[in-house]
């Protein structure tokens, strides 16, 4: 027999029984389709944690004041950094920016509006390693910083709901009764690993300190950002950080750090192997499904053997061989599980794009490891479920199958 010969019997034997066809093959359809979607699920889930990320970029380094644990118990963000921590840190040869960052939620009014959002005390230097640019305007200065200056860099949802001019520089708002001179704003960026970046209010650390919180301990930052240069070692420039500030606060061999650093590099790696091992959950979790359609093709091709048992009788009569049998339902074995595979791949790409786009508005992406997927489950399935029906419809001793009613 030819393949189409083999192709055209095995359509011929499927399509005799068309409900119970459909019923094995919705079952191979319905893993499929739930393996394609859990590939993507896992896919769009590292997609978004490398975006937010790329938005700092991995040779960024945030340093907090205060121990992590001591003898086991939370000792908080005792205020252990300094802006002259800051000036020896901009010193180090892999530092390519440097800034202090203090955040402090507020109501900011402008006219009738108000609105209640975050504002950052920075230094120049908070453009660089936050990677942020200009739609109007300019970013803060040292001479504001200086001078704590009532300046105001905003970003564009903040501006959109105090219901600012499109250009909205020289506009006063109030934060806390304190009037800021808006002169500048920044470019729409979405979220990130620290947080919206277009609903804030970006002030000189020192009009922060100064003016709007009226802090105690004006000297004292709460966090440091740095952003290293392109070929920096994260490594090293950790270790000649944390060598500086020991040093600076007189810290002996025994005693704990009195700050934490965090190594956004590090964070986003550890980020990705998470989510590759739980797309790998999610995929265990659809293969589930699969092994019940590979039952459901074994259980009809099992039943068609006993149906068809004169059949193979006759075959055999008149000179089939073993192999021939074994192939003629293995090939309708397979034949099932291609159509249910296909199905399920375009289902699946289908319903993950377009709920990603429509309903999500994320772009999900598309890889070939899906297709790959599913053409080794066409075959593999469908081997493995027809196999053993395969060789029983083979062995039936021919007088016996005659004589079959």
């Amino acid at each position: 027999m030819t393949f189409y010969d083999i192709m055209h019997e095995s359509w011929l034997s499927i399509s005799g029984n068309k409900m119970r066809s459909f019923l094995t093959v919705l079952g191979i359809v319905i893993g499929i389709m739930a393996v394609v979607i859990m590939v993507a699920v896992g896919e769009t889930v590292q997609q978004s944690i490398t975006d937010q990320f790329s938005s700092l970029g991995t040779n960024t380094i945030m340093i907090r004041a205060g121990a992590a644990q001591s003898a086991g118990v939370r000792t908080g963000n005792r205020m252990t950094l300094t802006m002259d921590d800051i000036q020896y840190i901009s010193q180090l040869p892999d530092v390519a920016a440097v800034t202090p960052q203090d955040t402090s939620g507020a109501q900011v009014v402008y006219g009738n509006r108000n609105w209640s959002t975050s504002v950052v005390g920075v230094y120049p230097g908070y453009a660089t390693v936050q990677n942020i640019e200009m739609e109007h305007g300019t970013f803060i200065d040292m001479s504001a910083v200086r001078n704590a200056a009532t300046y105001a860099v905003i970003g564009p949802e903040t501006a959109e709901e105090l219901g600012l001019p499109k250009n909205p520089i020289g506009e006063i708002i109030r934060v806390r009764n304190t009037p800021l001179t808006i002169i500048g704003v920044t470019k729409a960026k979405g979220s990130s690993g620290m947080g919206s970046q277009d609903d804030m209010i970006i002030v000189p650390i020192t009009t922060l300190k100064k003016r709007i919180t009226g802090s105690r301990f004006p000297n004292s930052v709460s966090m440091i950002a740095l952003k290293l240069y392109q070929d920096a070692d994260n490594d090293i420039a950790t270790e000649q950080i944390t060598s500086l500030l020991r040093q600076r606060h007189k810290l002996k061999d025994g005693d704990a750090d009195d700050f934490q650093i965090t190594d956004m590099k590090q964070v986003m790696e550890t980020m990705e192997t998470v989510t590759g091992y739980l797309t790998l959950l999610l995929i265990a979790i659809a293969a589930v499904s699969l092994l019940v359609g590979s039952i459901g093709i074994m259980n009809m091709m099992l039943v068609s053997v006993a149906e068809r048992t004169r059949e193979i009788g006759i075959r055999k009569a008149i000179g089939a061989q073993e192999s021939t049998i074994i192939t003629q339902f293995l090939s309708e074995s397979i034949l099932i599980s291609f159509i249910g595979s296909m199905f399920g791949l375009v289902l699946g790409v289908g319903l993950s794009q377009g709920v990603g786009r429509l309903i999500l508005h994320y772009n999900v992406p598309f890889s070939i490891w899906p297709v790959v997927v599913s053409v080794s489950v066409a075959v593999v399935v469908g081997l493995a479920s027809g196999v053993m029906p395969a060789i029983k419809a083979a062995k039936l001793n021919p007088i016996d199958s005659l004589r079959y009613e």
